[in-house]
């Protein structure tokens, strides 16, 4: 029997684990956190419905107890040797395994808010990050550091993204769409908040984010400025003053607000620029990982058997990662069946 390797144990991970279970391969499935889940399970809910991010990790919950998959947790893969067939993979704490197919599912992670000092993350308390928001909406508890329910929020997006100063020219494509959908979720349980998002350009690529925009508008009295933020500073309450252009009118705004949060961009994983550069595998520009190309092969590698599965290969919806993930594993299956050329 072929033996099949995942790396990552996130949502795209997960999803090729389940397909290929399904089809009755063993698989290998490394994690190198203690827990399964990845990105995903720091989002309480789903745009553009609102789905729960539970509802979504239910579908892979009975995978752990499946007897063809060997979990390894907590553990990190460091090299693969591609000299021989099958391959061999070596993790951190010396472990070799063997693999007749590799998937790479490492995915992202988040810009660092502190590279922008700018915004003041990492200095004034009041700032914070869209993680940061979301675990205070799972928790249905948005106060700021001085213990009260904030009476304006201030959204600032593109933080990390479309920015040549920091190195991310490319837009991360989630940020303004996640923006809208934690500007609602804060209106819902703040409803005398006043609510701001400072944008760029609103990007609503999906067939209803740009209903979710206007439906922002309309029934929770969000108001969209746009105009990049230019500095912040913080007052001795600890409320925050911001500078920033309107640039639809073309005068400088200055603001005062109680807490500022950045809608933080994706990034390629520190895996898969270190690990790229160690083992032969391409990587693009931006550090994620190169498909073979973009049209018909997007989860195929330049390597014989190696397929990269999710936001490995860049910025994605976790609906998009999930089709990207069953693409990856019907191509999977079918070059171990010897029928993929």
């Amino acid at each position: 029997m072929k033996k099949i390797v995942i790396i990552g144990g996130g949502i795209a991970g997960l999803e090729v684990s389940r397909l290929l279970l399904q089809e009755g391969f063993p698989v290998t499935l490394i994690e190198k956190s203690s827990h399964l889940g990845g990105n995903i399970r720091n989002y309480a809910y789903l745009f553009p419905d609102f789905t729960p991010s539970e509802e979504i990790l239910k579908n892979y919950t009975s995978l752990p107890g499946n007897a063809d998959l060997q979990l390894l947790l907590n553990t990190e893969i460091e090299k693969i040797d591609f000299s021989s067939r099958p391959y061999t993979l070596f993790s951190n704490d010396g472990i070799a395994i063997s693999a007749d197919s590799i998937i790479i599912a490492t995915g992202y992670q988040i810009f660092d808010a502190r590279l922008k000092e700018e915004f003041g993350y990492g200095i004034y308390d009041g700032v914070i990050t869209s993680v940061e928001m979301e675990k205070m909406i799972r928790e249905q508890h948005i106060v700021t550091p001085y213990g009260k329910a904030p009476r304006r929020i201030a959204f600032i997006h593109c933080v990390g993204s479309r920015d040549a100063k920091v190195g991310n020219t490319y837009c991360s494509r989630l940020c303004c769409i996640t923006a809208i959908k934690q500007a609602i979720e804060t209106k819902k349980l703040l409803p005398q908040a006043e609510i701001f998002c400072f944008y760029i350009d609103l990007r609503m690529y999906g067939l209803t984010f740009e209903e979710l925009y206007l439906n922002a508008q309309k029934e929770y009295n969000i108001q969209f400025v746009r105009g990049r933020l230019s500095e912040t500073s913080e007052m001795i309450d600890k409320r925050l003053i911001i500078k920033a252009e309107d640039t639809l009118i073309g005068r400088p705004l200055k603001m005062m607000t109680d807490m500022l949060v950045l809608m933080v961009g994706m990034e390629a994983s520190n895996f898969s620029k270190q690990f790229a550069y160690h083992n032969g595998l391409e990587i693009g520009e931006h550090g994620f990982f190169k498909p073979l190309n973009q049209f018909n092969a997007r989860g195929k590698s330049q390597k014989e058997g190696i397929y990269f599965a999710g936001t490995s290969i860049g910025p994605m919806s976790v609906a998009e990662t999930i089709e990207h993930a069953q693409a990856t594993a019907l191509s999977t299956i079918s070059y171990l069946k010897g029928k993929e050329n």
